[in-house]
């Protein structure tokens, strides 16, 4: 009689894997992932590792799966993996509340209303952003506009600088863009201004959104509890030094970091059906 031998361990990392999100371009989201992957690695006192996920879907999986430990996600991503099983366990606050939302743009010289959509055409951001597709889509479904039918063509440029730049250079008509949470007695505006400053002055709003959560730190269900406290310990105290400061707003567009509500993000499905 043989006895079976047990399966090969699976080696032991010692290092934390973090994910940045592709949205902002991939250069910049690695120059900026080399900073941030040496603060965390002084600051947690163990490797970190920071990289950059090829797509949205792509960043869910590797979560879900454990191939990394965490990430910094948009809200519907936080939402889908929420559900799932992994935890949102920080979130942004910019300009003072955890709160965004988006701008649909056109250039200076298209439509003047949302009426005028007509036969343009939309570039995206990616289907799984909120300020990047999920909520301008829904304010146009709430305006009785079917997106299928109104625009000649939608397409997906991978980042919100790409986006802008199609739109700028003629070939899309409409995009959206990150837009701040409405405050009183301040003006309404945009993000295309530190996103594609060369630009910004050939952009007009033709309407702003409605607003949902921040984008957050999602850590996977199947990685190290103790290590995933430190890290979460770490980024919530990236606001008391300049160097983390500097980070925030690099690396996570935010001025601070807050603990983020269990289950904050899963309202944001009511935005993902709404543009079916």
């Amino acid at each position: 009689m043989t006895s079976r031998m047990p399966p090969p361990l699976r080696p032991v990392r010692h290092e934390l894997r973090f994910l940045l999100p592709p949205s902002l371009g991939a250069e910049a989201a690695h120059e900026r992932g080399e900073r941030l992957a040496a603060f965390l690695t002084r600051a947690a006192d163990r490797p970190v590792e920071v990289s950059v996920a090829s797509a949205y879907d792509a960043l869910a999986r590797d979560l879900l799966a454990g191939r990394v430990d965490a990430a910094w996600a948009p809200p519907f991503v936080c939402a889908r993996v929420e559900s799932m099983g992994a935890r949102v366990v920080v979130r942004g606050v910019r300009d003072g509340v955890s709160v965004y939302r988006a701008a649909l743009v056109c250039r200076e010289d298209g439509p003047a209303h949302l009426e005028g959509l007509s036969g343009t055409r939309a570039v995206w951001v990616d289907e799984d952003l909120v300020a990047g597709y999920l909520l301008p889509l829904a304010l146009l479904r709430a305006r009785g506009m079917n997106p299928s039918k109104t625009f000649f063509s939608q397409t997906f440029a991978g980042s919100y600088r790409a986006a802008l730049a199609a739109v700028a250079e003629g070939r899309a008509d409409v995009t959206s863009a990150f837009a701040p949470a409405r405050r009183e007695a301040r003006p309404d505006v945009t993000a295309i201004p530190e996103i594609a400053p060369e630009w910004a002055s050939r952009f007009r709003v033709l309407a702003f959104t409605e607003e949902a959560p921040n984008d957050g730190v999602v850590v996977s269900p199947v990685s190290d509890p103790q290590a995933l406290e430190v890290l979460e310990r770490v980024l919530l105290t990236l606001g008391d030094t300049p160097e983390g400061r500097a980070l925030l707003k690099e690396a996570f567009d935010a001025d601070a970091i807050e603990p983020a509500p269990r289950l904050g993000y899963r309202a944001l499905y009511r935005v993902a059906l709404s543009t079916l």
